[in-house]
């Protein structure tokens, strides 16, 4: 099969103003940022469009600072950012481990945050789908990764979502009918279809961080096949709060092994006021290894990731507690 791009009518909109309404003209269009996603699919005839509305010149999207981040921040400019290094470590150093560094150079914030669930019965060529029959996600009508077709169990595969909902970020997103903000936390759907709250006619603008955020002590950890490229396999973002060495506050969010980012906050909660060591860390972490419910549609056996999730959890927590690594 040519892996040549379907043919599409690009628009180039220099305003905010200008690109909602070229999507309220054209509702069967594609936003594109860097399209270091979307170009692939569009290359393997994974739900190509007639129109495609570039974001690449409307700088109103393009700020950076440790309480707002345009969604067309590019992940390198993100990663390098001081005023975030200092204020926010966690969403540079995340930012770092997407993708390559030659990614990273064109991919967006809000591509990340809006990068289509993946999976082996998805993530083919035309050709590989037909022989196999299409899915849910594409083309058919039934999940082959749990099959029923009320439910597409497409894996998450973004990285910054999970330590943005830790930090209790929400996300701007607008239309020509007006902006509203939406919590990170509430703002990705379990169908695996429907993926999150965006309609279709609206844009992801810039995601808000509370100032509340940076009193937090906050980590992400990722287990990838290839450290220096791959998707997800796990990942685990926690935040927390000590008050002289008790926890007061605790974030804990479980990435790439549902259909969405997994929000773990309540398996803290026995632990609020106490003293916050190996021990707490121990049960915290078998506690997530026990909530969550990994599927085989990835490289790795789910139940190699189900048992990781406890080793990274560990990790993570010990991190931010000051324990030596276990």
């Amino acid at each position: 099969m040519s892996m040549l791009l379907p043919p599409f009518e690009l628009h180039e909109p220099t305003t905010l103003r200008e690109a909602l309404r070229l999507k309220a003209e054209h509702p069967d269009s594609d936003w594109i940022a860097g399209g270091t996603d979307l170009l692939p699919n569009y290359k393997w005839g994974l739900n190509a469009r007639r129109h495609v509305i570039s974001l690449g010149r409307v700088a109103e999207l393009r700020e950076i600072g440790p309480e707002r981040i345009g969604a067309g921040a590019r992940l390198v400019e993100i990663e390098r950012h001081a005023g975030l290094a200092a204020a926010l470590p966690v969403i540079p150093e995340t930012a770092k481990l997407v993708a390559s560094p030659l990614i990273r150079a064109s991919a967006t914030l809000g591509g990340n945050l809006l990068l289509d669930n993946r999976c082996y019965f998805f993530n083919q060529t035309h050709t590989w789908r037909e022989s196999k029959g299409f899915c849910k996600k594409a083309d058919g009508d039934a999940c082959l990764v749990v099959p029923q077709k009320e439910k597409c169990y497409a894996t998450f595969s973004a990285d910054l979502p999970a330590p943005l909902i830790a930090l209790g970020a929400s996300f701007e997103i607008a239309s020509v009918s007006g902006t509203r903000e939406v919590p990170a936390a509430a703002f990705y759907e379990p169908d695996g279809i429907h993926r999150n709250q965006r309609r279709p006619d609206e844009m992801l603008v810039r995601v808000k961080i509370p100032a509340s955020a940076q009193r937090f002590k906050a980590t992400y950890a990722k287990l990838r096949q290839r450290e220096s490229f791959d998707f997800p396999e796990l990942g685990i973002a926690a935040a927390i709060r000590l008050d002289h060495g008790k926890l007061a506050e605790f974030r804990l969010v479980a990435n790439a092994l549902e259909t969405v980012p997994v929000v773990l906050d309540r398996l803290g909660e026995p632990h609020l006021g106490k003293p916050f060591g190996a021990e707490a860390i121990d049960a915290i972490a078998k506690a997530v290894e026990e909530n969550v419910r990994p599927v085989k549609n990835t490289s790795l056996l789910p139940s190699y990731r189900k048992s990781m999730s406890r080793v990274f959890t560990r990790r993570a927590l010990r991190q931010l507690a000051g324990l030596a690594p276990s």
